[in-house]
């Protein structure tokens, strides 16, 4: 019994001892500047009463002592866009914040703002004063106004009536958005366009869909995450499902950051100085489909920046399509693939006709073997032209044809690095330099006398979208 009390007495004058310690602890007012992780948090962009993700800034006190910080706030106090959490705690301003000698507190920021016209910068700064002096962090983001499209149980997301989309918001899809069969939609010069995780755009038998960009002013489609790491990884979203007898017209746009770019099933598609990147899968996948694009710039997908099947008729004149990825580096990553045959729902393998694989005047490369792989089915149509263009080549017996074959391969070249000045994403510039094989080795045609920024070409232009 008394050895009980013993050890009570002892645990409670433990505990009394801790207790005392903890309180004699005594902070000081920092001497010296305090440091950060980071001096500025660039947020992604926000969207109008949409809380954005959090991003974190560490505080360090590199003092040999306890440090007492007199204040931390928000310069614009309680009218800011932006909310810091501050060592657990929500508000603005903050008085007397201990920190321990060689130690680190937290500081959470986030931004819901209440956007005023279609696009702004919000700023503000987290103040630390002490008598050290005042030092800052700055907040800094892109709030943009959006009008939602969102797929419920009660609400299957459809446009039933001709609709153009302005500039004046951006539009932000969850869940798939459906053009409904036979309507018409147009979306206007520098229109956003952003797409939730697993989210996508189907357009319907007959619909048609107009992306009406123009120089210098874009239309943008991509994921709905903004800050600089998702400019550069695939999946963020699905696609652009084009249903049998669906029509796209697309001129000035950039597509980018999904699974597939244009997943077309017995489609037409338009394409005008316009750029489909970074896709898990295939920038253009397409059954039975007809594709004219011009002055286009591809790069970065992981199975194959095009993907023809089941024949149908294409035509690519001054593209670059340069298929290199670090993100991607382990896939197959072809420029072009064509075949004759596809698998319909029930498993069964059907061929129909290629009318046309017509490349000119263009740029297919990577750091593959091949960048244009053809598989032909005997006994059907196979159409398949490389005039005035710089390929990427090996072998007939990887490539599927032979490059000495003139029928197929007029006045074009193999394996001639065309020196673009920064084929990886996160700088991507897909011009071609001075000293570049690709240079003057087109023929002018007409119906593409200027480039993809609206240079005139010479008469005898550059191979690619750029003069």
């Amino acid at each position: 019994m008394k050895f009980k009390l013993l050890l009570a007495f002892s645990f409670w004058a433990l505990l009394l001892a801790v207790s005392c310690n903890k309180d004699d602890i005594t902070f000081d007012e920092p001497t010296q500047p305090l440091s950060f992780s980071r001096d500025t948090v660039f947020c992604d962009t926000a969207y109008h009463q949409v809380r954005s993700e959090t991003y974190v800034v560490k505080v360090y006190n590199n003092e040999n002592k306890d440090v007492l910080i007199p204040r931390i706030n928000l310069e614009k106090g309680a009218a800011s866009l932006y909310k810091i959490n501050v060592d657990g705690k929500a508000g603005y301003d903050f008085k007397d914040v201990p920190l321990r000698k060689k130690d680190s507190l937290y500081i959470f920021v986030e931004i819901a703002p209440e956007a005023t016209g279609p696009e702004a910068i919000a700023e503000d700064k987290v103040l630390f004063s002490s008598g050290a002096g005042q030092q800052h962090v700055t907040l800094f983001s892109v709030v943009q106004d959006a009008e939602f499209f969102i797929k419920t149980p009660t609400n299957p997301n459809e446009i039933d009536v001709n609709t153009t989309w302005s500039n004046n918001k951006a539009k932000i899809i969850y869940g798939d958005l459906t053009i409904n069969p036979g309507i018409k939609l147009n979306i206007q010069p520098g229109t956003k366009v952003y797409f939730h995780s697993n989210s996508g755009m189907k357009v319907s038998n007959a619909a048609t869909l107009n992306i009406n960009g123009a120089l210098n002013n874009e239309v943008v489609l991509r994921g709905d995450r903004n800050d600089t790491y998702y400019d550069t990884i695939p999946n963020n979203w699905n696609s652009i499902r084009m249903e049998a007898n669906s029509i796209l017209n697309m001129t000035h746009a950039r597509l980018f950051g999904g699974k597939r770019g244009l997943d077309m099933k017995k489609a037409t598609a338009t394409i005008n100085n316009s750029f489909i990147q970074t896709f898990q899968d295939y920038g253009i996948y397409a059954l039975t489909s007809t594709v004219n694009a011009t002055n286009l710039v591809m790069n970065n997908c992981g199975l194959s920046c095009i993907w023809i099947y089941g024949g149908g008729n294409h035509s690519y004149t001054h593209a670059t399509i340069a298929n290199y990825s670090k993100t991607l580096g382990s896939y197959s990553r072809e420029g072009i693939f064509a075949t004759n045959e596809w698998k319909d729902d029930s498993g069964q393998v059907q061929q129909a006709a290629l009318q046309q694989l017509s490349i000119k005047n263009s740029i297919v490369y990577s750091d593959k073997d091949n960048s244009v792989h053809v598989e032909p089915t005997l006994g059907q149509q196979f159409e398949f032209l490389v005039q005035n263009s710089l390929v990427k080549y090996s072998n007939i017996s990887e490539s599927g044809y032979d490059f000495g074959n003139t029928a197929h391969i007029v006045q074009s070249y193999k394996n001639e690095d065309p020196q673009f000045i920064n084929y990886f994403t996160a700088k991507q510039n897909l011009r071609v330099k001075a000293t570049s094989p690709a240079r003057n080795k087109g023929v002018l045609i007409s119906s593409a006398s200027t480039d993809i920024v609206g240079n005139t070409r010479s008469a005898t232009p550059t191979l690619g979208a750029y003069e």
